[in-house]
């Protein structure tokens, strides 16, 4: 009888197992409640503010460009069709002046940038929501932390026939021209690369990939940072100002000396 008296307080404090395993339910379906709420709540939130940017876009984009565009974006004869074109194809245009122009010319022209960021990103969400376009790159592919090496070597190939080895920009056909990339915001780079504006080719991933644009985009850093590693650039033209410079002052001054002797003997 001791025996038993002992054992019924322990079988009397011990828990169930069905116990236990209901508090473990109750505390996994109070924590998942608890989570689906917030995120719920988060993404709610998300989409209303995602959707009010859209609005605000809308509304900058009829202001400012539907003369040209078109309300729709559809383009008419003073404008191209701006469906597919992407968040990027807008933050370039617009972020570098380019758009709206000023006046119909062979090319748009940088100018003062006449909408702050935050419009700018409005427009470029209500164009994004038009349909599937290029978008805004993560940063990673903008740091310009690349390698400078490779990415000369990409731009020699792929840009320098238009934009100068250099960078400096130059000359087209029908009084268009290749921009001079200096001090030029990396997400403009990078856009120009993946949009293609004005004459320039596309270059997709399957052309560029996004780590070998960084590598570019590096390059015209250094570029930026080293401006004429090689004494004075005479405007970074090459040949043609080399050569002038040589014509106008080298024989000059040759022909110069040569009549000052004469002058000298008679």
């Amino acid at each position: 009888m001791a025996f038993t008296s002992a054992a019924s307080p322990r079988r009397a404090g011990r828990r169930s197992p069905l116990a236990m395993a209901a508090l473990l339910v109750v505390g996994l379906l109070a924590t998942g409640g608890v989570y689906a709420l917030v995120t719920t709540s988060a993404t709610a939130e998300t989409r209303a503010a995602s959707a009010e940017l859209v609005d605000e876009g809308g509304k900058l984009f009829a202001a400012n460009c539907a003369s040209c565009h078109g309300l729709a974006a559809e383009g008419t004869a003073a404008g191209p069709n701006l469906i597919g074109v992407g968040a990027l194809a807008v933050d370039f245009q617009v972020g570098t002046g380019r758009m709206p122009m000023a006046a119909s010319g062979p090319q748009a022209e940088v100018k003062p940038v006449q909408f702050t960021q935050e419009q700018i990103d409005a427009m470029a969400a209500w164009v994004a929501e038009l349909a599937p376009g290029p978008a805004i790159p993560a940063d990673r592919y903008l740091a310009g932390d690349g390698d400078a090496s490779n990415g000369a070597e990409l731009f020699r190939i792929n840009c320098a026939m238009c934009h100068n080895v250099a960078g400096a920009g130059g000359a087209l056909t029908e009084g268009k021209w290749a921009p001079g990339l200096a001090n030029i915001d990396p997400v403009h780079v990078y856009a120009a690369m993946v949009t293609g504006p004005q004459n320039m080719p596309v270059f997709s991933d399957l052309n560029l990939t996004p780590e070998e644009k960084n590598d570019i985009i590096t390059y015209l850093r250094y570029l930026d940072e080293n401006p004429s590693v090689g004494g004075f650039d005479l405007g970074s033209l090459g040949p043609v100002s080399e050569g002038l410079f040589i014509w106008i002052f080298g024989l000059g001054g040759l022909v110069a000396v040569t009549i000052w002797l004469t002058a000298k003997s008679n």
